[in-house]
Parts: C-alpha cells; structure tokens; sequence
C-alpha cells in the first residue's frame, strides 16, 4: 500500500489498515516499539476521525516540547516525521515504550523495570529492548541529571495553579453553549486545543516527576526492603478520589430513604425516569445535579470529546450509586482514608529511621516530590477533562442543531468526518451519511476487537486481533494456584470474584467481593467503594487503580495479565497487595 496512504497527514486523512479508511498514524522507526499500557486507561475505545484531527491539527506535539524541556532526548530524536511519542494506530491511542526505555538506559542506576513499572504496567507482554547504538547518550544525560536535580528541589507546583487560573478564565469567557452561533461553537472548541497541549505538557512534567521522586525513595528507602506503597496511601486531597466521596453521600441518601431504595431495587433500566416521576426525589435529585455540576466530566473515555461522560449520561453515575447503597459505613472512603493516613504517616517514620544518615535529605526529598506530584498529577488530569468536557459540549449541540435542520442525519455523525470535511458536513450535512455510515461501521467494527498490547515497527493486521466476544473463560483453577502481578497498595484481603468488563454495569458487585478488571480509567474508582480489593489485568504502580486503592485503604494488584479471564467469575480469592499475588481458594 502507497506510504502516503497509509499515513495520512496532520488534518486528519484517513488510512485503510483492514477494514476501511479509518484512523491511523505513522510509527516511528527510531522509537519502534508501541504499548496500550496506560493508553488503555485513558482511550479504552477506538478514537473519532474529528476529535484525532483537531487534536493533530491544532494541539501540537505536548509530549515531544516535554521531552525536549527534559533534554534526555535530542532534537533530532523528537524531530522524527512520525507519531513518534503517541498515536492512533488502527483507531486505537499507543504510546511509545521504546522512548521511556532509552530514558532509563540514560539514567545512571536506573532498569528497564524501573522506568516501566510505575507508569505503564503488564510490560511482559511487550517484546525485549532491542539495543541500538543511538540509546547511550553522554550528553543527555548530563542534561538529564540536571533536570533531575532541579525536580527534587522543587517544592510545590506553581505552574499547575497557573494553569489551573487559566482555565478558569477561559472557560468565564466562553459564549454560553444557548447563545453560541455554529461557528462560535466549532471555534472555541478549537482555539482550545493549543491551550490543553501546553497544560499536558505540563501534566507529563509532574508524571515524569512522580517518577524521579520514585526514583530516589527506590535508591534510598527500597535498599532496605521498604515498600514504597506504603509510604504513599492516605495521601488526601487527590482529585481522582474526589468523586468517589461524593458518590459515597448519594448512596448514604438513598439506603436512608425507603422511597428511593425501591426505585433502585426496581433496577437500573428506567430509573432516571422514575426519579424525575416522584416529588419526593426531589432532594436526591438536587444533590445528584449538584454531583454532575462539579463531576459531569468525568467517566469513561473522559480525554475523547465523542464519547459520552457522567455529565451526557447521568445514568453511568447512577450504576455506581447503585453500588454504593449496599456497603456498610464502615467502607466509607473517609473513615477508610483516615486509617490509611494513618498507617502511613507511621511507616514513613519507620522507614526514615532505617535510611542511611547521609541518605535521608535524598529520602526526604523523593517522599515530597513523589506525594506532591502524586496529587498535582491527578489535579491537572482533573483540569484538564474538564476543559476537554467544554469542548465535548460545544460539538454535541453543533451535531445536534445539524441533526434538527437536516432530516437523516444523526446528532453524533459530526465526529466521523475529517477536518477538512467538517465546513463541507456543516454546510450539506445530508450529503456524508453514506461516508459517515460506513465509518461508523468501521468503528463498531473496531471496538469489537481487542487490538494488540504492544506491536513493534507495523500494527499486525485487524484479522489477527482477537474479538471481545470471543473470549474463552479457562477452566476452575485449581486451590492453591497463585496468579502474580504487580504490588499496588499493601494489604491482604479475601473475597469472591467479580470480573466487571464494563463500569456501567457492575453486576451485584458489593461488600465481600474482590473487583477483578481488566483496565481501570477514573469512572472504575468509585466501584473500588463497596469492595475488599482491586485486581487489574494492566496498571502500573501510579495509575487510577492504585493511587485511588492506596487512599482507600484497599490491596491492589495491578498487572495481572489475564486474570479477567483465568479467574472464574464467583471464585474465593486472596489477594496481597504488597506481594503481588492472588491465590485462588476455590468456590466462592
């Protein structure tokens, strides 16, 4: 297939991998190597051709201006003419694990498994490191030392509430979306994009931070055999935890109320509308809108300005308030937090009083760096989405008026077309359905499939992928058999299994389960409420599953490959969240 058709350029053109025109970029031949990890959290759906292209056209390139500020990668390295960093591939977000890898090879004392674990997770299912000569650079690591050196100096995060401020001022000075012409909502949709590439530049920066700070709690306290998990929980005033405690007083107010208990034992489906239907809701539904005011952002495929959130479909929310009115107080995540805070504050004494004399002041720094990095990261993830949720806004009510004035066309179909297409789709919107159809169907087609964790150089063709439906539950393991993944959150906890694909239908998960996951994104962390412990088939040891885990007070094992599948669902299980284990016991 012709190269230029295969890659497509920067507004948006589309390539045929398989199954039809669709979404996909141009790997890096320098940088071959290309994971799901950690992209799966945050994209767990195939991406739209608009949403991609804006992205491309106007938001810039965020991570290589972060790299660059690092200097632990040259120019010419950044400079490649590819998704060198990121990318769509087969309509699918990667990011890039060969760069982390020569990152860590340039970092003096530090491993492959220590530049992958904090961050991505499952890299076992990743090919090896292949060495190439370009990978040792003198020079970028001096200049990465001193980047270093200046992160564990830093005390707070001044650019993050100066971005913060930003935003705030933008969004005040946003047309109301009632009062907004079609162009004004299509515009300030985009002039945003070079706003929210500079900010996630800035959110890498406090990411790569965590990892230094990381870093030196490993070369200081981890000599001695701490777990540095536990030095982390209870941190308090983490926004991805936020919405759980808000979730937690919904479900407080509905297991006090007879009234509203009876709607939700009459099931999920309709319960919007039954709710509306009673005037003695009205309280309920008061605090649930003023929930979704300051957290309708939030939810599954939050960064993708397509796909509904908390705030488009109150009724993901409502599946985990749901959950919710089944635990008992004593799963509150305040009084779970506390405990937690607790238990940390005497271990971080503990393990200061085990560092090195002439260690400690590099201990002291890596613990600051780590928990302050630890919360800015979640809040400028926080900011962050909700930006992205003003634009999400102002392109649904542009495909809505489009699909009011034009008989036929549905109120989604402007995010299948390409940017180049957009002012052609907004004058004769009638004249895409047939395009538009067709890419619809390629996405459908898409999501039906699990793509590739990792590929190295050329996405494997779509034929090769396992379907999501086809997946095979193995047989009953065995009593005594232990599955290992990555430790997240220190602790040990037995339960049954449930194994939840999808946060919007949780099944009867509740107080004595274990929640077994296959990725886990902030609409998963309030599901974390009413069970004992987390066990997710990717994740590394800083993602949503265990930084919301560790201030709950809950184990947590990340990385366990294929246990949504292996772990039968209803199965006793124990997990230890300091070892990385699950040992099945047997019939739950």
């Amino acid at each position: 297939m012709a190269r230029q058709h295969m890659e497509g350029d920067a507004r948006g053109e589309l390539a045929d991998f398989g199954l039809g025109p669709y979404v996909h970029g141009t790997p890096s031949h320098r940088f071959p190597v290309y994971t799901r990890g950690n992209a799966g959290e945050v994209y767990p759906q195939p991406v739209f051709p608009l949403t991609s292209a804006m992205a491309k056209a106007f938001a810039g390139d965020s991570t290589g201006d972060f790299l660059r500020s690092t200097g632990m990668l040259t120019d010419a390295e950044c400079d490649e003419d590819a998704d060198v960093f990121m990318g769509v591939f087969g309509g699918y977000a990667y990011i890039n694990l060969s760069v982390t890898r020569v990152v860590a090879i340039r970092t003096p004392g530090m491993s492959l498994d220590d530049a992958d674990a904090p961050f991505l997770g499952a890299e076992a299912l990743a090919p090896e490191h292949v060495a190439d000569r370009r990978d040792r650079n003198w020079s970028a690591t001096v200049r990465g030392l001193r980047y270093g050196w200046r992160v564990l100096a830093s005390p707070d995060l001044p650019a993050l509430d100066d971005a913060a401020a930003e935003i705030a001022t933008w969004r005040a000075g946003l047309t109301p979306i009632g009062e907004a012409s079609d162009d004004e909502l299509f515009d300030e949709t985009a002039q945003m994009l070079p706003m929210i590439s500079r900010i996630f530049a800035l959110h890498l920066s406090i990411t790569g931070g965590t990892g230094i700070g990381l870093d030196a709690l490993r070369r200081t306290a981890g000599r001695h055999g701490e777990d540095l998990m536990v030095l982390l929980g209870g941190l308090g005033d983490v926004d991805s935890a936020v919405p759980s405690d808000a979730l937690w007083d919904l479900g407080r107010l509905v297991r006090g109320d007879p009234g509203l208990t009876a709607h939700f034992d009459e099931g999920l489906d309709g319960l919007e509308t039954r709710l509306l239907g009673d005037a003695a809701a009205a309280d309920f539904l008061a605090a649930f809108n003023g929930f979704l005011a300051r957290h309708g952002a939030r939810g599954p495929n939050e960064w993708e300005m397509g796909c509904d959130v908390w705030g488009t479909k109150p009724a993901l929310p409502l599946a985990l308030v749901d959950r919710m009115r089944h635990a008992d107080d004593d799963h509150s995540p305040g009084v779970r937090g506390a405990r937690r805070a607790t238990d940390r504050e005497d271990a971080v004494a503990a393990a200061r009083r085990r560092v090195r004399r002439h260690e400690r002041w590099l201990f002291d720094r890596g613990l600051r760096c780590t928990v302050v990095r630890t919360r800015g990261r979640e809040r400028c993830k926080t900011i962050l989405v909700e930006a992205i949720h003003e634009g999400r806004l102002r392109l649904r009510e542009l495909g809505r008026r489009l699909a009011e004035r034009h008989p036929g066309v549905a109120h989604d179909d402007l995010f299948f077309v390409t940017l180049d297409e957009a002012p052609t789709y907004r004058a004769r919107p009638e004249a895409f359905v047939d395009v538009v159809s067709a890419r619809r169907a390629i996405r459908n087609q898409l999501e039906a499939l699990e793509p590739p964790f990792s590929f190295t150089g050329r996405l494997p063709p779509t034929d090769t992928w396992r379907r999501r439906a086809d997946a095979t539950t193995a047989e009953a393991l065995a009593p005594g058999t232990i599955l290992t993944g990555t430790g997240g959150s220190p602790g040990v906890a037995r339960g049954r299994a449930r194994v939840v694909t999808d946060p919007s239908d949780p099944g009867d998960l509740g107080p004595g389960d274990v929640l077994v996951a296959p990725l886990t994104d902030p609409s998963w962390t309030p599901l974390f409420v009413p069970v004992e412990a987390v066990v997710v088939d990717v994740g590394g040891q800083m993602s949503h599953a265990v930084i919301v885990s560790r201030e709950l007070g809950l184990p947590c094992v990340v990385a366990a490959t294929g246990a949504t599948t292996a772990i039968l669902d209803g199965t006793l299980i124990e997990v230890d969240g300091a070892a990385g284990t699950i040992r099945i016991l047997g019939d739950g």
